[in-house]
């Protein structure tokens, strides 16, 4: 074979193992730092949205459980009284039957009982006619609460599962996002951000009233991470700092965003005032508005509360607190 044969064919080999190694070594590229923030705000974006149900779903099982407590509370003294009353009309069937015999026993137990009684047992028979229907009234009564429990356990039940349901679902996706995190280790240095001293946001406006207490309370939470399901004091989900913001100014407010949209008044943006809630989209996070078209949020996973302009996405509504 001919030197120049031999040189083409090696070139030809050699281009051709070029094509075969060149897509290898673009699927071993890593992704970019942008890239990799990309990825970790989708997964915290879609994580946030199951906190949100999770703590939505928690607040119900909170309520009712209350209410079956309430019912429960209510059912004991009533099944005592119920129980208080047969025993008075046992009472009353046996000195019957000592003094006028077995039918007549049968006729105080029996609600309209003949109508022949001896006048002489007139007022017995009448006394125990209204021992029977009040027994009657208690037992109607019981049951109806009975059945009421009945249905708020089995709806306690149904939760519970679903909080199984969200508990798993809320797993995969921190597993997810911990591998996301080592990715962000390695473009950045570290996972997540590094705390900061509420001072780096300048201090809290001037604010008179209980809107002011919740404000400070804000700022004073600035730099603090973001942690799932928590209302602080060393970390808080979106709702939870809200919550937490106004609870330090004496006001209610549930864990949940889409809850606390229910909670307020709604307002025009043009009407906002410093202590407003500001929602997005989807009903999925929450901020506390601070004046001067900024917001104190607890962002997402990884980051911090911190302060900036409230248009950081798509806003459903602004929100009073009453």
């Amino acid at each position: 074979m001919s030197s120049l044969r031999i040189l083409l064919r090696s070139l030809a080999v050699a281009g051709l193992s070029a094509a075969l190694l060149a897509p290898a070594s673009v699927a071993r590229a890593e992704p970019t730092p942008a890239e990799l923030t990309k990825q970790i705000e989708k997964s915290s974006t879609e994580l946030e949205r199951i906190v949100e149900s999770y703590n939505k779903l928690n607040e119900e099982i909170k309520a009712n459980k209350a209410t079956a407590a309430t019912l429960q509370a209510k059912i004991g003294p009533l099944q005592e009284q119920a129980e208080r009353s047969r025993a008075d009309v046992g009472t009353l069937a046996a000195t019957a039957y000592k003094t006028g015999g077995m039918r007549t026993a049968r006729a105080l137990l029996e609600p309209g009982g003949p109508a022949s009684l001896p006048d002489r047992l007139g007022t017995l028979d009448q006394l125990t006619r209204q021992r029977q229907q009040t027994i009657a009234g208690f037992t109607d009564s019981q049951r109806r609460l009975i059945d009421q429990k009945t249905r708020l356990d089995a709806t306690l039940a149904r939760e519970a599962a679903q909080a199984k349901q969200l508990t798993a679902g809320k797993k995969k996706i921190e597993a997810d996002l911990s591998r996301l995190y080592e990715l962000r280790r390695q473009a950045y240095g570290r996972a997540t951000e590094a705390p900061a001293k509420s001072s780096s946001a300048g201090s809290a406006p001037a604010i008179s009233g209980s809107a002011g207490v919740a404000v400070r309370y804000a700022y004073g939470a600035i730099g603090k991470p973001y942690v799932y399901g928590a209302d602080g004091p060393s970390g808080y989900d979106c709702s939870g700092l809200t919550l937490a913001a106004w609870r330090a100014a004496g006001k209610s407010l549930p864990h949940n965003a889409a809850m606390q949209w229910d909670a307020t008044s709604r307002i025009s943006r043009s009407s906002l005032q410093p202590g407003d809630l500001v929602f997005y989209s989807g009903l999925g996070h929450v901020a506390i508005y601070v004046g001067s078209g900024q917001i104190i949020d607890a962002p997402s996973a990884g980051r911090n509360v911190n302060k900036r302009g409230m248009d950081i996405m798509s806003i459903a509504g602004y929100g009073r607190v009453r």
